[in-house]
């Protein structure tokens, strides 16, 4: 591996370091040290939502055109090891979600300058980008075990004495290192300066005659729908089972995201054996096993049942959402491909994760009481939900090769 591909694995590394390293213990922190309600835990979530939302603006509108992207990236997680740090600080939820939402808003347009960095420095992108990216997923894997297994801040004493602030510390520090370091990589000037401005283009919504097709309309649909069991994991997974008694929850939550990446390398398998259909049932019903294991595991003799839960994230994201993306590509053409990835990306982790988590919220706050969680019925929620969706899906859905786009297709 070459020095760039070092320095662009390191970057990398860090980005998704900082984004786990506080995300996931999110909603233990808030419900266990500012004693934030559902709705308000659901707020705090939905700060990522807004992000995605309005992240094609500023790197559309500002990385794109005046600004080159390795300066950005460094200028934003620079004041977003600022904002960290005053989370850090943050006594109550009314002085943290101002501060939450403010760094989301930073921190999600770097997810797309990051990329632009990479794309800008290979020589076959295609090809080589993959090496880059799966060092972000080693670099959530670390946050979450250093949370656990290096400093122990989510074990139920450190927890009851305020030991999660301290992953808004940690990540602050990774922010300040990433936001220096960024500008010393190698320049990434605008590739759109000079070039005309289409809003439709900025948002996606160029490839909303996409729609026009049953199938492609269908998966649209199921995609905003699917978000919301989605949303349920992101927020209430840790506060879960740490609630329940499970060491080392951080770190065993890990194993979701090993499982993404061996899975991702299963998924072309499974596409051209099975088609895009049956895998993207696939990814839905692996989302209803997975709750309803969560749902009747415990940290005792049913431990085994949460940690085939958490194993389950491989096939619930990778056959769902990875594939969805390439079935989204297959089915634009050259001219709109940017535009359909950009609509679905608004639609799941802007809408569709705004809607979930604000029903996450409302749901965990309707079976918790000052005695106990009624985590059972929480987890059953988010089963039945995405059992519907799967069998409607299942019915209506067609399946379709993907081998059929042509790259002068229009809509």
């Amino acid at each position: 591996m070459n020095n760039i591909k070092i320095r662009l694995c390191s970057m990398m590394f860090l980005q998704f370091f900082i984004w786990g390293g506080w995300f996931v213990t999110l909603g233990t922190f808030l419900s266990q040290n500012l004693q934030a309600t559902g709705p308000q835990t659901g707020m705090a979530f939905s700060t990522q939502s807004w992000g995605a939302i309005i992240a094609p603006f500023i790197v559309g509108l500002i990385a794109d055109r005046f600004f080159n992207a390795e300066r950005l990236l460094g200028v934003l997680h620079l004041a977003g090891a600022v904002l960290l740090y005053f989370m850090y600080q943050a006594a109550d939820f009314t002085t943290f979600y101002p501060l939450v939402l403010g760094y989301m808003l930073a921190y999600m347009p770097t997810l797309a300058l990051v990329n632009s960095v990479s794309f800008g420095q290979l020589k076959q992108p295609e090809l080589e980008f993959g090496q880059i990216r799966v060092w972000g997923t080693i670099g959530w894997i670390a946050a979450g075990l250093v949370i656990s297994y290096a400093f122990g801040w989510d074990a139920q004493q450190a927890i009851a004495d305020g030991a999660l602030k301290n992953t808004f510390l940690m990540c602050a520090v990774a922010s300040l290192a990433l936001g220096l370091y960024s500008f010393t990589l190698p320049a990434t000037p605008p590739a759109g300066r000079g070039q005309q401005l289409k809003l439709g283009e900025l948002l996606g919504l160029d490839a909303l005659a996409l729609l026009k097709d049953r199938n492609f309309a269908l998966f649209f649909l199921a995609s905003v729908l699917i978000c919301i069991p989605l949303a349920f994991y992101y927020q209430n997974a840790n506060p879960f089972l740490t609630g329940i008694g499970v060491e080392n929850a951080t770190g065993k939550m890990t194993l979701g995201q090993v499982s993404e990446v061996l899975f991702m390398l299963a998924l072309p398998v499974f596409l051209n054996r099975f088609g895009i259909r049956w895998t993207l049932l696939i990814g839905m019903a692996a989302w209803v096993l997975r709750y309803v294991l969560f749902a009747y595991g415990d940290a005792g003799q049913g431990l085994w049942l949460l940690v085939i839960g958490i194993a389950l994230h491989g096939i619930c994201y990778d056959f769902f959402f990875v594939s969805g993306q390439i079935y989204t590509n297959s089915k634009a053409g050259v001219k709109i491909r940017s535009a359909a990835q950009g609509l679905i990306t608004l639609a799941t982790y802007g809408v569709g994760m705004l809607i979930g988590f604000s029903v996450a919220g409302h749901i965990t706050q309707a079976y918790s009481s000052a005695e106990a969680t009624d985590w059972t019925s929480i987890w059953l929620f988010p089963a039945g939900f995405a059992a519907v969706v799967l069998v409607l899906f299942a019915l209506i859905f067609k399946n379709e090769p993907l081998q059929q786009q042509a790259e002068d297709k229009q809509p």
